[in-house]
């Protein structure tokens, strides 16, 4: 949810148009998380004119059509051989989205303090209130405001203190999760960047190649602990250096919320730790940490991205969505690529290896994750049970903190999430890391906080997912899941028969995708018969109940038609009133050892006058008959079904949220990365 981009040239000259433009690009990369406005902050023509920032409602196209009239009348043309600007996109959680509530935030009316922020801040009414005893006025109902005008306040209380310093004063009384930049027209050509629960990374393009891979990291004595209003400094700390830069060489800073925004310019990144503070100060860029820990490392290494800009093109696709469900033969390949051996039908899995006998000997094995990886969990727990022999729990992170779940030193505890950067998951993984269990990281961004935090992990490999409700990493996920189970059992004589047949039938996985894929206008036609429907039921038990789920909440995402995931043996314990003639109900029944339960459930349906459209075993014809409309699907191994069947579904929403004239990729109010509460 939201997204930052800033940009810094040092020596390198840039007009101001070409600034705005590499902001503007920079933004429409970042459109996917979710957003409801957007702004940016540039300096004005002469150090007189100050900051100038342009906020607009709407997306990006609307602020870009604002910055091209103002163009017209004032000349952007003059270049300037440093500069510093930064952007943003919003989605509401402070006030209604409105142009005083867009960032950049500013301190005044002079905008000597800029800022832009993700996240929230929970003390800041507390900030507020402080600020207003001293004579501040604020216009808008966000909580960053209250940062930028701290900043100002501690500007004027210490006129000595760096930019880095200021910052490093003002992230000591934050409260909350948050990625913060900063540009002010008091410290020109310097801009510091901050994180604590938010991603950040930093992009470094330099003219030549640099003289290492690691930036050195100085640390401070630690924060201060009291109220806002006893802001007290240590002495102050050298500025780090940049000795991977030469002095006076020319550089281009690219900071961002995650890395497809700086992609097309570098693929050198640093990725920011909590509580990191990256300044850029005469073209040397400093990380500084308020305290020493004892695991921390004394410099942040960069990383080279293995993204390409195609990679996030929507290509001939009309919507980035459609283009992930089309993407799944591939990216399940990339997923099993260099770990599943189809020769010699052996499984490894590289980053989990070493643990694989701690994980043998474990109490239980937790699977903790929000939403579509929440599903994934669900769609291979009953294969985990079967292959590992241990209990295996699944866990909503956010339920699992609310109930404050005993957690044991022999415990295994999965984190799964595509961004790595979920905010409930991530600190429901802290609070097992605290009790002593294993960590275990299931994502699909390289670098992302889950991905650090875990003592070992798997990376789904899935690619860039752009469009906001997940798809291929949902696939992905499910393939590495099983992986690991068929790693835990290769030593199991009594399963290797059983190990066989799954891997066999992971080799014709993505065969099996792609026949799945040419049911796409079959389920165009019967997206026209639903789009105009209020609601739909998805029905299915054993392997597929998780497809039921994960297929209605990709209704609910894409369409915003009320949708409901059941299990279909408990149809006669409520849900069986719902069905009649007018309900539209989406049965899935595979000829797996639950079929004949699910028959049972189907022919309750038809007996209540129910339509249902059933998802089946190409050739099924005894399901058939019951069917209004059937989609036909090739046999697999039955826990591998979930991986087929969930494709129509998403399939299914995509179409009808284009009937329906939804944004298919922004779907409303939600956002790719939940990084709040």
């Amino acid at each position: 949810m939201c997204g930052i981009f800033a940009y810094l040239n040092f020596l390198t000259p840039k007009s101001r148009r070409e600034v705005l433009e590499l902001l503007l690009n920079g933004l429409k990369r970042l459109e996917y998380r979710g957003y409801d406005s957007a702004g940016v902050a540039v300096d004005g023509m002469t150090p007189d004119a100050g900051i100038l920032m342009f906020k607009r409602t709407g997306k990006v196209k609307v602020l870009e059509e604002a910055i091209h009239a103002a163009a017209r009348e004032t000349e952007f043309g003059e270049a300037c051989a440093t500069h510093v600007g930064i952007a943003h996109t919003r989605w509401a959680t402070h006030g209604a989205p409105s142009e005083l509530n867009s960032h950049p935030q500013r301190s005044d009316d002079g905008n000597a303090f800029v800022v832009v922020h993700n996240g929230i801040v929970t003390n800041y009414k507390d900030i507020k209130k402080f600020l207003e005893l001293r004579g501040y006025a604020f216009e808008s109902d966000t909580d960053t405001e209250a940062i930028a005008k701290l900043v100002h306040h501690l500007w004027k209380q210490h006129p000595n203190y760096s930019f880095r310093e200021l910052v490093e004063q003002v992230i000591q009384q934050l409260e909350g999760a948050f990625a913060l930049a900063f540009k002010s027209k008091h410290f020109p050509g310097e801009c510091v960047v901050t994180r604590r629960g938010s991603p950040l990374l930093v992009g470094i393009k330099a003219k030549t190649s640099l003289a290492t891979n690691h930036v050195p990291i100085l640390y401070g004595k630690g924060p201060r602990h009291g109220s806002v209003g006893n802001v007290q400094v240590e002495p102050p700390t050298p500025d780090n250096t940049a000795d991977f830069i030469n002095p006076g060489e020319e550089v281009e800073y690219f900071f961002a919320s995650d890395a497809s925004a700086v992609i097309e310019h570098t693929n050198r990144v640093i990725y920011l730790e909590d509580d990191d503070v990256a300044a850029v100060k005469d073209g040397a860029l400093g990380i500084h940490r308020l305290k020493k820990s004892l695991d921390d490392p004394h410099a942040r290494e960069i990383t080279t991205l293995k993204m390409e800009i195609q990679q996030i093109m929507k290509g001939n696709y009309r919507y980035f969505m459609q283009k992930e469900i089309f993407e799944q033969p591939e990216s399940v390949v990339n997923t099993m690529r260099g770990r599943v051996n189809f020769e010699s039908k052996k499984v490894t899995l590289g980053g989990i290896k070493d643990y694989i006998p701690e994980i043998k000997r474990c109490r239980r094995l937790m699977l903790i994750a929000c939403g579509t990886s929440y599903h994934s969990a669900v769609a291979t727990r009953q294969l985990l049970e079967e292959l590992t022999e241990l209990p295996v729990m699944v866990e909503l992170a956010s339920d699992f903190l609310d109930r404050n779940t005993p957690i044991y030193r022999d415990d295994v505890c999965f984190f799964i999430s595509q961004s790595g950067e979920t905010a409930d998951t991530l600190m429901a993984l802290r609070y097992c890391k605290q009790r002593g269990a294993l960590i275990v990281g299931i994502t699909n961004t390289v670098g992302s906080s889950i991905c650090r935090e875990s003592h070992c992990g798997v990376h789904v490999n899935a690619g860039p997912e752009i469009g906001v409700a997940s798809t291929k990493a949902y696939t992905s996920q499910f393939i590495s899941l099983v992986m690991f189970a068929l790693v835990m059992s290769e030593d199991r004589l009594s399963l290797q028969s059983r190990r066989l047949e799954i891997i066999e039938g992971l080799g014709m996985l993505d065969t099996h995708i792609k026949q799945v894929l040419q049911l796409d206008q079959k389920v165009l036609e019967i997206a026209q018969d639903l789009y105009q429907q209020k609601s739909l039921l998805i029905m299915g038990r054993g392997y597929n109940f998780a497809t039921c789920m994960e297929g209605a909440l990709k209704v609910k995402e894409l369409t915003y038609m009320h949708s409901e995931g059941i299990m279909a043996g408990e149809l006669k314990h409520g849900p069986l009133a719902l069905v009649d003639d007018t309900m539209p109900i989406v049965m899935i029944i595979m000829r797996d050892p639950v079929h004949q339960k699910c028959m049972n459930a189907l022919q309750q349906v038809t007996a209540r006058e129910g339509r249902p459209i059933i998802i089946c075993e190409e050739g099924d014809q005894e399901t058939n008959a019951f069917a209004s409309k059937a989609l036909e699907i090739p046999r697999t191994v039955d826990c591998l079904q979930g991986v087929l069947t969930v494709i129509p579904m998403q399939l299914l929403s995509y179409h009808i949220a284009v009937l329906r004239g939804c944004n298919v990729d922004c779907p409303r109010n939600l956002a790719k990365s939940v990084t709040v509460e």
